[in-house]
């Protein structure tokens, strides 16, 4: 399928990964520098699977400014001003077809687990991933509505319960994508790596390791 061809356009929201600005959770145990890398590691990760995808249009929408990390094929579109229900809103306006939403602390996902959100669906369908930590790492919607997400609460523990309830409410069919675990803590690193061992990002994660290594020597 090629792009022209693909129904969804698909989006990553994500911020530039400069240490001390990301992944500010993994430290400690992890260095500012280490969090950074491991960030630009999951955000590389992610690229290359939405790469991988069929989609419409590929979109980063970034927080920061995009580096030698950015491969070609991807737009980039600054985020707004706001907090992250308004950050998130106003990426699903940027495109009026259906779209799929994703983050970048997923750096397990992979274009067969976005392959069923990303198939030409009728209107009124919302796709919903949620998170491990009770949030969701994507959202799908066939016709985009801004207004669905504009005061949601974002990062507690019932963000996924709430917003999948605003889309139910709003009279949608939600279909689920699988859960996924968000790489936000030095046990999430853990575990995503242990279910996506051949990536960039278990790739930093063993490199950093080895860095502590040596300097313990």
């Amino acid at each position: 399928m090629t792009a022209r061809n693909a129904p969804v356009a698909l989006l990553v929201i994500a911020k530039a990964p400069v240490p001390g600005r990301v992944k500010t959770r993994l430290t400690p145990p992890y260095s500012p520098e280490e969090a950074a890398r491991l960030a630009e590691a999951a955000l590389a990760d992610t690229l290359d699977a939405v790469l991988a995808a069929p989609a419409r249009r590929r979109i980063l929408v970034l927080d920061g400014a995009p580096g030698r990390w950015l491969p070609p094929g991807i737009e980039v579109v600054p985020q707004c001003a706001g907090g992250l229900d308004e950050r998130l809103a106003a990426a699903f306006a940027l495109d009026p077809g259906p779209t799929l939403l994703i983050g970048m602390d997923t750096p397990q996902v992979t274009p067969a687990l976005l392959a069923p959100a990303l198939c030409e669906r009728p209107p009124g369908e919302a796709w919903f991933g949620p998170a491990a930590d009770g949030g969701f790492w994507s959202l799908g919607l066939t016709s985009p509505d801004p207004a669905l997400l504009r005061g949601v609460p974002m990062s507690v523990p019932h963000t996924g319960a709430v917003q999948r309830r605003r889309l139910l409410d709003a009279g949608l069919t939600v279909r689920d994508l699988p859960p996924l675990r968000d790489v936000d803590t030095a046990d999430d690193v853990r575990e995503v790596t242990a279910r996506a061992p051949h990536g960039r990002f278990a790739r930093a994660v063993a490199e950093a390791g080895a860095r502590r290594r040596d300097f313990a020597r």
